[in-house]
């Protein structure tokens, strides 16, 4: 199991985390999320020890990342996929890692099988493509058969083939009972791999919970009516935090409740109904409501076309 206890880091009069704790347990994956700049990357080298916090702690399988006496064997992480010296090529870069914890050469070989590099292991890392670079990194994470896999961003530079592949892994990986934390940008991908969310925004923890309650819950999903008397509809379910928009005569949009409190209201009110659908939101469409004033980066359209 891994644990963030109210971890905090400050870079001079920035703070870039904030008292961020949360647990990612075995079995399941999870999803680590934010806009740029939210703090996950720092999070997750904070995790590893690469960066010591300003205030909290981590630890993995109850040690910190440093306490334990061979760690590849009990956290694999990918954080920068490219950090391999361009002179070496992927078998004797995996080599070198395996040395250092007695791991055996079967092991190096069968990562690569694993991750799709056999016929390009002895090939110079400087001539590889960027996704045969992030297997790679994968490749190295997984080398120690750890129980505990934290990766960022392991989808970056993949062909549909691959993102398949790393979705089918991680899956698997936990299906076994390891510990699988994912950084990732791809809102769809996320909703097909994670079962678990862990969401920040600016260096705060914004949700902690399942996919599927965190967008049952986001409040951005619409239903679809659709009533002769929808104007009478509008006026009795006009209320603080609903929103009602219409682009065709009889037909609403309506977004901040649920079916069943609008077809009450109907019903209470003989307005007969001719369809009452729910449109679920997706990830995405949660993620965005939910991040919108968390966004430090913020782009324009405005002036493009010009």
């Amino acid at each position: 199991m891994l644990t963030a206890n109210e971890l905090t880091k400050r870079y001079g009069d920035r703070t870039v985390v904030t008292d961020l704790s949360f647990t990612v347990r075995p079995g399941t994956v999870t999803g680590f999320l934010g806009p740029n700049g939210a703090g996950k990357s720092t999070t997750m080298r904070m995790i590893l020890g690469l960066d010591a916090p300003t205030r909290g702690h981590a630890t993995v399988g109850g040690r910190s990342y440093a306490g334990h006496p061979a760690p590849l064997t009990e956290v694999g992480a990918l954080l920068e996929a490219r950090s391999v010296h361009p002179g070496r090529t992927a078998y004797h870069h995996l080599r070198a890692l395996a040395h250092t914890h007695g791991i055996p050469r079967a092991r190096v070989e069968q990562v690569l099988a694993l991750t799709g590099l056999t016929d390009v292991a002895h090939r110079r890392v400087k001539g590889f493509s960027l996704g045969m670079g992030q297997r790679l990194g994968i490749a190295a994470a997984l080398l120690g058969d750890p129980a505990t896999l934290i990766l960022d961003e392991p989808v970056n530079g993949l062909d549909p083939e691959g993102v398949l592949w790393i979705r089918n892994l991680l899956k698997s990986l936990a299906a076994e009972g390891r510990t699988v934390l994912v950084s990732s940008h791809l809102m769809s991908e996320m909703a097909l791999t994670a079962e678990h969310l862990v969401i920040i925004g600016r260096g705060r923890l914004l949700a902690d919970t399942t996919v599927a309650a965190f967008v049952r819950d986001s409040g951005a999903g619409t239903v679809k009516v659709v009533s002769p008397q929808s104007s009478d509809l509008v006026r009795l379910l006009t209320a603080p935090g609903v929103d009602i928009t219409t682009d065709t005569p009889g037909t609403l949009q309506v977004r901040g409740t649920d079916a069943e409190h609008i077809g009450r209201t109907a019903a209470a009110h003989g307005i007969p109904l001719y369809e009452l659908t729910p449109n679920a939101a997706s990830l995405e469409e949660a993620f965005m409501d939910l991040t919108r004033d968390a966004v430090e980066y913020t782009a324009t359209l405005e002036g493009a076309a010009a």
